[in-house]
């Protein structure tokens, strides 16, 4: 009784007329930053919390929340729209949900991303209520050997996000292990692979790698095939996708809430990432769902559904620890402890006693927030699903301000914008020669949780934490998932005697390019490590062994295999025998091009990139927006001055407002700025 007496008050409170509104400011603000690319809850939430110190705690909760509970609402739009994420939380759904805007079924993928969402929020929203009173015992029985296997078990998804080509899944993720190892090692203070940079003593951050593995790829195809992402004749009637998407999740009902489920149980556990929650929720239906091994990654609702879900569930699991033990699961969670403390609500048993109702008129603000946001998003979702098919000179300019300004969220350093630019240039490559990108990204992510739980693990339950219950069936599970890809490989090819028979003299062409330069990648980083102290080359000499490997196996295969492969593949294929058979990334538009003029119209992308970061070392960022926008419209697409002009203003301007004004990003130097301080400092005024 006491519990629904104080879900009642919790409700009483945020029901107050002044609290509502302070929720739709916090649902607004998350929507505005969500749709933006890079920038995330974090800034908003550490925006707004000065202005809640005049408050109630249940007000100051509401608005905060209200911002927290939604911004994962705005991120699929340009994941579907553009395939171009804005942030690590939305790169799943761009998988399925841009293949089905290409195909005219944006406004279903947006349908479809709004109501899992808002299923998945509610589904979080009430686990929390749920299990408040009885979850302590079950985070206290999580230590870092569980989190270690939980990393473990993640990164075994790579198997399934590799589509039919394991191997190269395998040295992608390996790869992006070693990324996450660049910097200071914790344990010894070595300096690894940080090459004499002062920006990598801290590690690569997630958003530019994030927005240049998965944005500028797509942004290069759509400007090297000129054309809108989609046809106008193409698209279905707006408010009918959007219909057709929800009732979607109605069918997929039960995908959804296994989906929710594994957001709000990851996002509940301290020190894993929320940006993986999506991932292993993709891989989760990827390999329970009927036929999603050949149409996942093709425009399979499916995956939009299984991403969303998870993704917007996880708020309310995340909150849990925050509430019960006052350890954040997430930078952003860190900001709402601080407020937390401000307003005088201490974590612990009194917010389970004392503050119970507090604690229940947050359940109430996620759940509210989350019923607003998707209203919102849906009201404006049939002008959202227009963009797709606008000209690409319409389009670039203004995404490509934004995910500048969004990778500089990074660090706040140039080396933001040199990251985005390298991992956009090789991340192309990626995906024209067929490398899969997710298990790169899943990688990254997880690498450093796998080394630091490791070490954890090992000094204080020395050898007997891999006997502990849970972390057996986690790794036993993560075991699975690796080797099933390879065996049913085998059983397709009459076992191992028919994979290893039919293979010829070797035969080379510019496909193998790409593996020969990662394996003298691997070979100088090892190298490298070859020089350091034991406990930090240890990981990485390990991974990085594993990656030359699996690299070496995958060239050796793609070099010796023969025709009779091929042939057993596509009959395989046509029986139904071989569902892994599929390329898990996006989709290419552009294979029908001449190779030389793929070549010349992504150069022509990647030196409008880079003439962009010229201009900004040499006037500054704001100046270089509208020069660049008006000679990219006026070049590339010979558009009016009446559309070019304007288009200028209004995004120089929200630049301006936002990001200087009332953000206030400490913009990166430029020459002119430089001189101009130094003028004002040393010259004398008249």
């Amino acid at each position: 009784m006491e519990i629904w007496d104080a879900l009642g008050q919790g409700l009483a409170l945020i029901l107050e007329p002044h609290r509502m509104l302070l929720l739709w400011g916090g649902v607004l603000c998350g929507l505005a930053l969500g749709i933006l690319p890079g920038i995330g809850g974090v800034a908003g939430t550490a925006l707004l919390l000065p202005f809640t110190y005049n408050m109630d705690p249940a007000a100051a909760m509401a608005l905060l929340l209200g911002l927290a509970a939604t911004t994962t609402h705005g991120d699929p739009i340009s994941a579907i729209v553009l395939g171009a994420p804005g942030h690590a939380a939305s790169a799943a759904t761009a998988l399925d949900g841009y293949p089905m805007t290409k195909r005219g079924e944006g406004a279903r993928a947006l349908g479809a991303a709004y109501m899992s969402a808002l299923m998945g929020g509610l589904f979080g929203a009430v686990l929390m209520a749920l299990v408040l009173p009885v979850v302590r015992p079950l985070i206290l029985f999580i230590g870092s050997p569980e989190l270690l296997a939980l990393a473990v078990f993640g990164i075994s998804m790579v198997a399934v996000l590799s589509g039919n080509t394991p191997l190269r899944g395998l040295t992608m993720a390996c790869f992006g292990i070693m990324l996450a190892m660049i910097g200071s090692d914790p344990q010894t203070g070595t300096l690894r692979w940080t090459m004499d940079s002062l920006y990598l003593w801290e590690g690569l951050p997630l958003v530019p790698l994030t927005l240049g593995v998965f944005a500028l790829p797509e942004l290069c195809d759509l400007l090297v095939a000129r054309t809108a992402v989609v046809e106008q004749g193409k698209m279905q009637n707006n408010w009918k996708g959007l219909w057709q998407g929800s009732a979607d999740c109605f069918t997929h009902w039960w995908l959804n809430i296994r989906c929710a489920w594994i957001g709000s149980v990851i996002g509940a556990i301290p020190g894993i990432s929320a940006s993986v929650i999506d991932w292993i929720s993709y891989a989760h239906a990827l390999k329970t769902e009927k036929g999603a091994r050949l149409t996942f990654g093709q425009g399979d609702v499916r995956g939009v559904i299984a991403a969303e879900s998870a993704t917007c569930s996880r708020e309310g699991g995340a909150l849990i620890p925050t509430i019960v033990f006052g350890v954040p699961g997430s930078a952003g969670m860190a900001i709402l402890l601080g407020a937390f403390l401000m307003h005088g609500l201490v974590p612990g048993p009194e917010m389970l006693t004392k503050h119970l109702a507090v604690t229940y008129s947050m359940v109430w603000s996620i759940a509210i927030a989350n019923i607003l946001g998707s209203g919102l998003c849906y009201i404006f979702s049939s002008q959202f699903a227009k963009l797709a098919g606008l000209r690409y000179t319409l389009i670039l300019p203004l995404v490509l301000s934004l995910v500048y300004i969004g990778a500089f969220e990074g660090h706040r350093n140039w080396g933001d914008l040199f990251s985005l630019l390298f991992f956009g240039i090789f991340a192309w490559g990626m995906k024209h020669f067929k490398w899969p990108r997710p298990p790169l990204v899943l990688g990254f992510i997880l690498g450093a949780i796998l080394e630091r739980y490791m070490f954890i693990s090992i000094q204080r339950y020395g050898g007997s934490w891999m006997l502990r219950p849970l972390v057996i069936i986690l790794f036993a599970m993560a075991l699975l998932s690796l080797v099933r890809p390879f065996l049913i490989d085998v059983k397709a090819h009459g076992g191992i005697k028919g994979m290893l028979s039919d293979f010829h003299a070797p035969k080379f062409d510019l496909t193998h390019i790409f593996p020969i330069f990662m394996l003298g990648l691997f070979g100088v980083m090892m190298a490298e490590a070859v020089t350091w102290n034991f406990s930090a080359k240890v990981i990485p000499m390990i991974v990085g062994t594993g990656a030359i490997l699996f690299c070496l196996l995958s060239l050796l295969n793609e070099v010796f295999k023969g025709d009779t492969h091929k042939r057993r593949e596509e009959e395989a294929l046509a029986r139904g025998e071989v569902a892994e058979k599929m390329h898990m990334d996006i989709a290419s538009t552009i294979d029908h091009m001449e190779t030389k003029d793929i070549i010349l119209r992504g150069a022509i992308f990647f030196g409008w990139m880079i003439g962009f970061l010229a201009s900004m070392a040499l006037i500054g960022l704001i100046p270089t927006v509208p020069i660049f926008i008006v000679l990219f419209m006026r070049v590339e697409g010979r558009e009016p001055w009446r559309i070019t002009i304007p288009m200028a203003f209004c995004v120089t301007a929200l630049v301006y407002g936002l990001f200087d004004q009332l953000l206030t990003i400490p913009w990166p130097g430029s020459v002119l700025g430089d001189y101009w301080v130094w003028w004002k400092t040393n010259i004398p005024s008249a």
